[in-house]
Protein backbone atom coordinates (compact mmCIF):
# COMPACT_ATOMS: atom_id res chain seq x y z
CA UNK A 1 0.00 0.00 0.00
CA UNK A 2 2.82 1.75 0.69
CA UNK A 3 4.71 1.69 -2.24
CA UNK A 4 1.62 2.42 -4.68
CA UNK A 5 0.74 5.70 -2.98
CA UNK A 6 4.74 7.05 -3.69
CA UNK A 7 3.76 5.36 -7.58
CA UNK A 8 0.82 7.79 -7.06
CA UNK A 9 2.64 10.75 -5.41
CA UNK A 10 5.49 10.59 -8.31
CA UNK A 11 3.05 10.87 -11.03
CA UNK A 12 0.87 13.12 -9.53
CA UNK A 13 1.08 16.79 -11.71
CA UNK A 14 2.07 19.99 -10.69
CA UNK A 15 -1.28 21.48 -9.69
CA UNK A 16 -1.64 18.83 -6.66
CA UNK A 17 0.01 19.98 -3.87
CA UNK A 18 0.04 16.78 -1.37
CA UNK A 19 2.28 19.15 1.44
CA UNK A 20 1.11 22.19 2.82
CA UNK A 21 4.38 22.97 3.74
CA UNK A 22 5.71 23.49 0.31
CA UNK A 23 2.49 24.67 -1.30
CA UNK A 24 2.33 27.55 -4.07
CA UNK A 25 1.16 29.98 -0.97
CA UNK A 26 4.29 29.24 1.58
CA UNK A 27 6.73 29.60 -1.61
CA UNK A 28 4.64 32.78 -2.51
CA UNK A 29 5.16 33.75 0.75
CA UNK A 30 8.71 33.61 1.01
CA UNK A 31 9.33 35.13 -2.24
CA UNK A 32 7.47 38.22 -0.73
CA UNK A 33 9.63 38.51 1.87
CA UNK A 34 13.10 38.03 -0.01
CA UNK A 35 11.40 41.01 -1.87
CA UNK A 36 11.39 42.78 1.22
CA UNK A 37 14.59 42.20 2.54
CA UNK A 38 16.44 42.87 -0.37
CA UNK A 39 14.19 46.00 -0.79
CA UNK A 40 15.40 47.01 2.82
CA UNK A 41 18.98 46.40 2.00
CA UNK A 42 18.98 48.37 -1.09
CA UNK A 43 17.71 51.20 0.79
CA UNK A 44 20.28 51.08 3.88
CA UNK A 45 23.02 50.59 0.87
CA UNK A 46 21.91 53.87 -0.45
CA UNK A 47 21.82 55.70 2.79
CA UNK A 48 25.31 54.83 3.26
CA UNK A 49 25.28 53.54 7.09
CA UNK A 50 28.26 51.51 6.94
CA UNK A 51 30.59 54.67 6.02
CA UNK A 52 29.47 56.25 9.43
CA UNK A 53 29.68 53.36 11.89
CA UNK A 54 33.35 53.97 13.38
CA UNK A 55 32.74 58.01 13.50
CA UNK A 56 32.52 59.71 16.94
CA UNK A 57 32.46 63.06 17.99
CA UNK A 58 36.05 63.61 19.25
CA UNK A 59 37.44 64.43 22.54
CA UNK A 60 35.17 66.94 24.46
CA UNK A 61 36.12 70.46 25.41
CA UNK A 62 36.78 68.67 29.07
CA UNK A 63 39.41 66.77 27.88
CA UNK A 64 41.50 69.41 27.13
CA UNK A 65 44.42 68.93 29.49
CA UNK A 66 45.62 65.50 28.66
CA UNK A 67 49.54 64.37 29.19
CA UNK A 68 50.45 64.12 26.15
CA UNK A 69 49.62 66.42 23.31
CA UNK A 70 49.97 64.91 19.57
CA UNK A 71 53.23 65.31 17.69
CA UNK A 72 53.48 66.90 14.97
CA UNK A 73 55.97 65.93 12.41
CA UNK A 74 56.99 68.21 9.79
CA UNK A 75 59.68 66.68 7.69
CA UNK A 76 60.04 66.86 3.90
CA UNK A 77 59.50 64.58 0.95
CA UNK A 78 62.82 63.29 0.99
CA UNK A 79 62.99 60.77 2.91
CA UNK A 80 59.87 59.13 0.93
CA UNK A 81 62.17 59.09 -2.06
CA UNK A 82 63.86 56.07 -0.92
CA UNK A 83 60.96 54.45 -0.87
CA UNK A 84 60.50 54.17 -4.76
CA UNK A 85 61.32 51.21 -6.13
CA UNK A 86 63.52 51.12 -8.37
CA UNK A 87 62.67 50.13 -12.14
CA UNK A 88 63.07 46.81 -13.45
CA UNK A 89 66.28 46.04 -15.39
CA UNK A 90 65.32 44.94 -18.92
CA UNK A 91 66.27 41.58 -19.11
CA UNK A 92 69.05 40.49 -21.46
CA UNK A 93 68.38 39.71 -24.94
CA UNK A 94 71.50 37.66 -25.57
CA UNK A 95 69.62 34.51 -25.00
CA UNK A 96 69.68 31.87 -27.83
CA UNK A 97 67.27 32.51 -30.63
CA UNK A 98 66.29 28.77 -31.08
CA UNK A 99 65.20 28.98 -27.51
CA UNK A 100 63.18 32.18 -27.94
CA UNK A 101 61.80 30.58 -30.98
CA UNK A 102 60.62 27.65 -29.16
CA UNK A 103 58.78 29.84 -26.33
CA UNK A 104 56.79 31.53 -29.14
CA UNK A 105 55.65 28.64 -30.44
CA UNK A 106 54.56 27.38 -27.16
CA UNK A 107 53.40 30.25 -26.34
CA UNK A 108 51.21 30.30 -29.57
CA UNK A 109 50.13 27.10 -29.07
CA UNK A 110 48.99 27.81 -25.59
CA UNK A 111 46.76 31.12 -26.99
CA UNK A 112 45.36 28.53 -29.76
CA UNK A 113 44.10 25.99 -27.32
CA UNK A 114 42.83 28.64 -25.12
CA UNK A 115 40.70 30.08 -27.26
CA UNK A 116 39.16 26.55 -28.33
CA UNK A 117 38.20 25.59 -24.86
CA UNK A 118 36.85 29.23 -24.01
CA UNK A 119 32.83 28.61 -24.18
CA UNK A 120 30.69 31.45 -25.56
CA UNK A 121 29.14 33.48 -22.85
CA UNK A 122 25.36 33.45 -22.30
CA UNK A 123 23.99 36.58 -22.80
CA UNK A 124 22.88 38.96 -20.16
CA UNK A 125 19.26 39.14 -20.99
CA UNK A 126 18.82 35.21 -20.39
CA UNK A 127 16.21 34.36 -18.55
CA UNK A 128 15.64 38.12 -17.22
CA UNK A 129 11.37 37.89 -17.86
CA UNK A 130 9.48 37.15 -15.07
CA UNK A 131 8.09 34.17 -16.00
CA UNK A 132 4.64 32.84 -14.20
CA UNK A 133 4.32 29.51 -12.78
CA UNK A 134 0.94 27.65 -13.50
CA UNK A 135 -1.84 28.16 -10.77
CA UNK A 136 -2.41 25.19 -8.57
CA UNK A 137 -5.18 24.46 -8.10
CA UNK A 138 -7.30 21.13 -6.78
CA UNK A 139 -11.29 20.93 -6.68
CA UNK A 140 -11.09 18.01 -4.72
CA UNK A 141 -8.58 19.04 -2.39
CA UNK A 142 -8.45 17.32 1.34
CA UNK A 143 -6.37 20.00 3.26
CA UNK A 144 -7.44 21.98 5.64
CA UNK A 145 -6.61 25.38 7.21
CA UNK A 146 -5.94 25.20 11.02
CA UNK A 147 -6.42 28.96 11.29
CA UNK A 148 -9.79 29.36 9.06
CA UNK A 149 -10.51 26.36 8.78
CA UNK A 150 -11.05 26.70 4.45
CA UNK A 151 -10.21 24.02 2.29
CA UNK A 152 -7.23 24.90 0.55
CA UNK A 153 -8.16 24.86 -3.30
CA UNK A 154 -5.33 26.65 -4.57
CA UNK A 155 -6.56 30.06 -4.85
CA UNK A 156 -4.60 32.37 -2.92
CA UNK A 157 -6.00 33.63 0.35
CA UNK A 158 -5.94 37.40 -0.97
CA UNK A 159 -7.13 37.07 -3.98
CA UNK A 160 -9.90 39.96 -3.75
CA UNK A 161 -7.60 42.44 -2.51
CA UNK A 162 -3.87 41.60 -2.90
CA UNK A 163 -3.66 40.76 -6.92
CA UNK A 164 -4.08 42.68 -10.28
CA UNK A 165 -5.64 40.59 -13.32
CA UNK A 166 -4.08 40.74 -16.72
CA UNK A 167 -6.80 39.52 -19.43
CA UNK A 168 -7.04 38.39 -21.85
CA UNK A 169 -3.48 37.82 -22.82
CA UNK A 170 -2.69 36.87 -26.41
CA UNK A 171 -0.96 34.03 -28.07
CA UNK A 172 2.35 34.23 -29.14
CA UNK A 173 6.31 34.51 -28.31
CA UNK A 174 7.69 36.29 -25.46
CA UNK A 175 10.40 38.13 -25.42
CA UNK A 176 12.42 41.61 -24.51
CA UNK A 177 12.06 44.47 -26.55
CA UNK A 178 14.99 46.55 -25.64
CA UNK A 179 16.04 49.57 -27.09
CA UNK A 180 19.83 51.53 -27.50
CA UNK A 181 21.28 54.70 -28.06
CA UNK A 182 21.30 55.84 -31.52
CA UNK A 183 22.53 58.64 -33.44
CA UNK A 184 19.70 58.78 -35.98
CA UNK A 185 16.25 59.90 -35.76
CA UNK A 186 13.45 58.70 -33.21
CA UNK A 187 11.24 55.59 -35.48
CA UNK A 188 13.20 55.81 -38.66
CA UNK A 189 17.34 55.05 -37.07
CA UNK A 190 17.44 51.50 -36.25
CA UNK A 191 17.35 51.43 -32.60
CA UNK A 192 15.31 48.05 -31.14
CA UNK A 193 16.08 44.56 -30.81
CA UNK A 194 14.06 41.69 -29.70
CA UNK A 195 15.73 38.84 -27.30
CA UNK A 196 13.84 35.24 -26.54
CA UNK A 197 12.88 34.46 -23.17
CA UNK A 198 15.17 31.88 -22.15
CA UNK A 199 18.65 32.40 -23.94
CA UNK A 200 18.80 35.82 -24.82
CA UNK A 201 19.18 35.56 -28.88
CA UNK A 202 17.96 38.13 -31.27
CA UNK A 203 14.53 36.92 -32.76
CA UNK A 204 14.84 39.86 -35.54
CA UNK A 205 17.76 42.35 -37.09
CA UNK A 206 17.53 45.79 -35.40
CA UNK A 207 14.85 47.89 -36.12
CA UNK A 208 13.33 51.22 -35.91
CA UNK A 209 11.18 51.97 -33.54
CA UNK A 210 9.15 55.57 -31.54
CA UNK A 211 10.67 53.80 -28.29
CA UNK A 212 12.83 56.00 -26.15
CA UNK A 213 16.48 54.96 -25.85
CA UNK A 214 17.34 52.79 -22.88
CA UNK A 215 14.09 50.86 -22.56
CA UNK A 216 13.22 47.50 -21.78
CA UNK A 217 10.00 45.81 -22.29
CA UNK A 218 8.64 42.47 -21.26
CA UNK A 219 6.45 41.32 -24.83
CA UNK A 220 4.82 39.13 -26.42
CA UNK A 221 5.57 38.91 -30.31
CA UNK A 222 1.90 38.25 -31.79
CA UNK A 223 1.76 35.23 -34.11
CA UNK A 224 0.33 37.30 -36.91
CA UNK A 225 3.00 40.11 -36.12
CA UNK A 226 3.75 39.95 -40.40
CA UNK A 227 0.25 40.74 -40.86
CA UNK A 228 -0.35 43.22 -38.24
CA UNK A 229 3.22 44.58 -37.46
CA UNK A 230 1.82 43.97 -33.43
CA UNK A 231 3.47 43.55 -29.95
CA UNK A 232 1.99 43.26 -27.24
CA UNK A 233 3.80 44.96 -24.11
CA UNK A 234 2.82 43.35 -20.95
CA UNK A 235 5.39 44.74 -18.79
CA UNK A 236 7.85 47.18 -18.37
CA UNK A 237 11.70 47.19 -16.76
CA UNK A 238 13.18 50.35 -17.99
CA UNK A 239 12.24 53.40 -19.16
CA UNK A 240 14.56 56.26 -20.82
CA UNK A 241 17.27 54.01 -18.35
CA UNK A 242 14.93 54.54 -15.45
CA UNK A 243 14.53 51.05 -13.22
CA UNK A 244 11.12 50.78 -13.32
CA UNK A 245 11.00 47.25 -12.23
CA UNK A 246 11.67 48.10 -8.60
CA UNK A 247 8.49 49.70 -8.23
CA UNK A 248 4.89 47.35 -7.10
CA UNK A 249 2.50 45.72 -9.90
CA UNK A 250 -0.39 48.92 -10.63
CA UNK A 251 2.13 51.42 -11.10
CA UNK A 252 4.18 49.54 -13.66
CA UNK A 253 1.38 48.67 -15.00
CA UNK A 254 -0.05 52.57 -15.40
CA UNK A 255 3.44 53.83 -15.84
CA UNK A 256 3.15 51.41 -19.15
CA UNK A 257 -0.23 52.59 -20.80
CA UNK A 258 0.52 56.04 -19.70
CA UNK A 259 4.20 55.84 -21.50
CA UNK A 260 3.24 53.67 -24.85
CA UNK A 261 0.12 56.11 -25.27
CA UNK A 262 2.41 59.36 -25.59
CA UNK A 263 4.61 57.51 -27.93
CA UNK A 264 4.07 59.36 -31.90
CA UNK A 265 3.41 56.87 -34.46
CA UNK A 266 6.14 55.70 -36.83
CA UNK A 267 6.29 56.21 -40.36
CA UNK A 268 5.25 52.74 -41.92
CA UNK A 269 8.27 50.63 -43.26
CA UNK A 270 8.32 49.46 -46.98
CA UNK A 271 7.25 45.91 -46.82
CA UNK A 272 6.47 42.98 -49.67
CA UNK A 273 3.09 42.27 -51.06
CA UNK A 274 1.78 38.40 -51.29
CA UNK A 275 -0.55 37.20 -52.64
CA UNK A 276 -1.53 34.92 -49.88
CA UNK A 277 -5.02 35.82 -48.44
CA UNK A 278 -4.77 38.27 -45.40
CA UNK A 279 -5.47 36.98 -41.62
CA UNK A 280 -6.97 40.33 -40.94
CA UNK A 281 -10.80 41.82 -41.59
CA UNK A 282 -10.98 45.48 -43.17
CA UNK A 283 -13.39 47.50 -41.43
CA UNK A 284 -16.42 48.47 -42.55
CA UNK A 285 -15.74 52.17 -42.15
CA UNK A 286 -12.69 51.61 -44.69
CA UNK A 287 -14.62 49.29 -46.60
CA UNK A 288 -17.33 52.51 -47.55
CA UNK A 289 -13.97 54.85 -47.50
CA UNK A 290 -12.68 53.79 -50.70
CA UNK A 291 -11.28 50.29 -50.02
CA UNK A 292 -12.44 49.23 -53.37
CA UNK A 293 -8.59 50.56 -54.41
CA UNK A 294 -7.27 47.81 -52.06
CA UNK A 295 -6.43 44.72 -54.55
CA UNK A 296 -8.19 41.85 -52.83
CA UNK A 297 -5.69 39.66 -53.97
CA UNK A 298 -2.18 41.11 -52.21
CA UNK A 299 -1.26 41.34 -48.90
CA UNK A 300 1.02 43.52 -47.16
CA UNK A 301 3.88 41.72 -45.02
CA UNK A 302 5.58 43.92 -42.21
CA UNK A 303 9.39 43.45 -41.94
CA UNK A 304 9.37 44.01 -38.44
CA UNK A 305 6.55 44.88 -35.39
CA UNK A 306 5.59 48.72 -35.26
CA UNK A 307 2.71 49.22 -32.92
CA UNK A 308 3.68 47.97 -29.23
CA UNK A 309 -0.06 47.19 -28.11
CA UNK A 310 -0.60 47.38 -23.85
CA UNK A 311 -2.20 44.13 -22.92
CA UNK A 312 -5.33 45.24 -20.47
CA UNK A 313 -5.32 44.86 -17.13
CA UNK A 314 -7.48 44.82 -13.87
CA UNK A 315 -7.73 46.23 -10.55
CA UNK A 316 -11.21 45.19 -9.52
CA UNK A 317 -10.11 41.32 -8.59
CA UNK A 318 -12.94 40.95 -6.45
CA UNK A 319 -14.90 37.64 -7.19
CA UNK A 320 -17.58 39.18 -8.45
CA UNK A 321 -15.58 41.30 -10.86
CA UNK A 322 -13.43 37.77 -11.49
CA UNK A 323 -17.10 35.91 -12.35
CA UNK A 324 -18.91 38.96 -14.56
CA UNK A 325 -15.87 40.55 -15.94
CA UNK A 326 -12.36 39.43 -16.15
CA UNK A 327 -12.91 35.43 -16.79
CA UNK A 328 -15.11 36.39 -19.55
CA UNK A 329 -12.75 38.30 -21.18
CA UNK A 330 -9.96 35.83 -21.04
CA UNK A 331 -12.06 33.66 -23.36
CA UNK A 332 -12.70 36.61 -25.79
CA UNK A 333 -10.79 37.62 -29.10
CA UNK A 334 -9.50 40.71 -28.86
CA UNK A 335 -10.08 43.35 -31.56
CA UNK A 336 -7.39 46.00 -32.46
CA UNK A 337 -7.35 48.56 -34.97
CA UNK A 338 -4.29 48.93 -36.99
CA UNK A 339 -2.93 50.78 -40.56
CA UNK A 340 -2.05 48.52 -43.06
CA UNK A 341 -0.49 49.93 -46.00
CA UNK A 342 -2.23 49.15 -49.14
CA UNK A 343 -1.05 48.78 -53.13
CA UNK A 344 -2.15 51.92 -54.66
CA UNK A 345 -1.65 52.59 -58.60
CA UNK A 346 -2.63 56.78 -59.06
CA UNK A 347 -3.74 57.26 -62.10
CA UNK A 348 -0.72 59.87 -63.18
CA UNK A 349 1.96 57.27 -62.39
CA UNK A 350 2.37 53.98 -64.23
CA UNK A 351 4.58 50.96 -63.15
CA UNK A 352 7.12 51.93 -65.40
CA UNK A 353 7.60 55.49 -64.30
CA UNK A 354 7.32 54.16 -60.99
CA UNK A 355 10.01 51.64 -61.32
CA UNK A 356 12.46 54.74 -62.50
CA UNK A 357 11.86 57.21 -60.15
CA UNK A 358 11.89 54.92 -57.58
CA UNK A 359 8.35 57.06 -56.49
CA UNK A 360 6.55 53.85 -55.03
CA UNK A 361 8.09 52.95 -51.37
CA UNK A 362 6.60 57.13 -51.37
CA UNK A 363 3.70 56.40 -52.55
CA UNK A 364 3.23 52.99 -50.46
CA UNK A 365 3.65 55.02 -47.59
CA UNK A 366 0.94 57.46 -47.88
CA UNK A 367 -1.80 54.82 -48.68
CA UNK A 368 -3.18 53.28 -45.91
CA UNK A 369 -5.85 51.80 -44.43
CA UNK A 370 -7.23 51.00 -41.62
CA UNK A 371 -7.93 46.94 -40.21
CA UNK A 372 -8.90 45.00 -37.66
CA UNK A 373 -7.31 42.52 -36.61
CA UNK A 374 -8.22 39.73 -34.27
CA UNK A 375 -6.15 38.32 -31.99
CA UNK A 376 -7.16 35.13 -30.05
CA UNK A 377 -6.83 35.06 -26.18
CA UNK A 378 -4.54 32.26 -24.19
CA UNK A 379 -5.58 33.04 -20.55
CA UNK A 380 -5.71 34.96 -17.68
CA UNK A 381 -2.28 36.14 -15.80
CA UNK A 382 -2.34 37.08 -12.20
CA UNK A 383 0.20 39.25 -10.50
CA UNK A 384 0.75 40.03 -6.74
CA UNK A 385 0.05 43.65 -5.97
CA UNK A 386 2.85 44.58 -3.74
CA UNK A 387 5.06 42.89 -5.69
CA UNK A 388 8.32 44.08 -7.85
CA UNK A 389 9.29 42.40 -11.20
CA UNK A 390 11.16 39.28 -10.50
CA UNK A 391 13.57 37.47 -13.19
CA UNK A 392 12.78 34.05 -14.09
CA UNK A 393 9.99 31.64 -12.95
CA UNK A 394 8.05 33.09 -9.83
CA UNK A 395 5.47 32.30 -7.55
CA UNK A 396 4.59 35.72 -7.73
CA UNK A 397 2.96 35.70 -11.16
CA UNK A 398 0.23 32.75 -11.72
CA UNK A 399 -0.89 30.92 -15.40
CA UNK A 400 -3.76 30.51 -16.12
CA UNK A 401 -4.39 29.15 -19.57
CA UNK A 402 -8.21 28.56 -21.27
CA UNK A 403 -7.17 25.57 -23.40
CA UNK A 404 -6.89 22.24 -22.04
CA UNK A 405 -3.76 20.85 -20.73
CA UNK A 406 -2.75 17.63 -22.53
CA UNK A 407 -1.46 14.35 -20.70
CA UNK A 408 -3.18 15.35 -17.62
CA UNK A 409 -4.80 12.79 -14.94
CA UNK A 410 -9.03 13.05 -14.99
CA UNK A 411 -9.14 13.37 -10.73
CA UNK A 412 -6.31 14.61 -9.23
CA UNK A 413 -6.75 18.58 -9.55
CA UNK A 414 -10.55 18.36 -10.59
CA UNK A 415 -10.20 19.41 -14.59
CA UNK A 416 -12.28 16.77 -16.34
CA UNK A 417 -12.13 15.69 -19.76
CA UNK A 418 -11.62 19.27 -22.28
CA UNK A 419 -11.84 21.40 -18.86
CA UNK A 420 -8.89 24.07 -18.98
CA UNK A 421 -7.41 25.62 -15.85
CA UNK A 422 -9.68 28.89 -16.46
CA UNK A 423 -12.59 26.67 -16.06
CA UNK A 424 -11.39 24.98 -12.88
CA UNK A 425 -10.64 28.40 -11.71
CA UNK A 426 -14.27 30.34 -12.55
CA UNK A 427 -15.69 26.79 -10.41
CA UNK A 428 -13.45 27.50 -7.75
CA UNK A 429 -14.16 31.07 -7.86
CA UNK A 430 -17.67 30.66 -8.08
CA UNK A 431 -17.47 28.51 -5.01
CA UNK A 432 -15.88 30.82 -2.77
CA UNK A 433 -18.56 33.29 -3.66
CA UNK A 434 -21.11 30.61 -2.79
CA UNK A 435 -19.16 29.98 0.45
CA UNK A 436 -18.77 33.73 1.16
CA UNK A 437 -22.38 34.29 0.83
CA UNK A 438 -22.92 31.18 3.31
CA UNK A 439 -20.43 33.34 5.73
CA UNK A 440 -22.02 36.18 5.62
CA UNK A 441 -25.93 35.01 6.68
CA UNK A 442 -24.07 32.98 9.33
CA UNK A 443 -22.85 36.25 10.92
CA UNK A 444 -25.97 37.69 10.11
CA UNK A 445 -28.09 35.10 12.00
CA UNK A 446 -26.21 34.98 14.74
CA UNK A 447 -25.83 39.47 15.22
CA UNK A 448 -29.72 39.31 15.15
CA UNK A 449 -30.11 36.32 18.14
Amino acid sequence: MIAKDRKALFKSPPTVFTDKLISQETRRSKALEEQKRRRAQKFDSSRQLDSFADLNLGNSDDDGDLEHEPEIIREGVSGFVQMVSQPVENPSVSSDAHNGHETIQSGRRQRKNKRKRVKAKPSKWADKCMYAELLEMNEEAHLWDNQSGDVIDGLPRDLEAGWVAVAPVPAGKRCLAITHQSAGVVGISPNTTLRSRVLGKMLLPRFPSSLPPLTVLDCILDVNWRDSGIIHVLDVLKWKGQDVGDCETPFRFWWRDTRLAELSKPPLPSGTFSFTPPSVTADTSSQNAGSSNMSTSEHYRFPYPTSFVPIPYHTDTTLTSLSSFVIPMARLTREISVDIPVHVSPPEFTSHDMAIDGTQDSVLSRSTTPVVVRVDSDGLLLYVSHASYEEGTSPLSCWIPNKAITERPEHPSGLKGDDSPLDLFQRLVQRRTVRNIHAGLSVQDSMDI
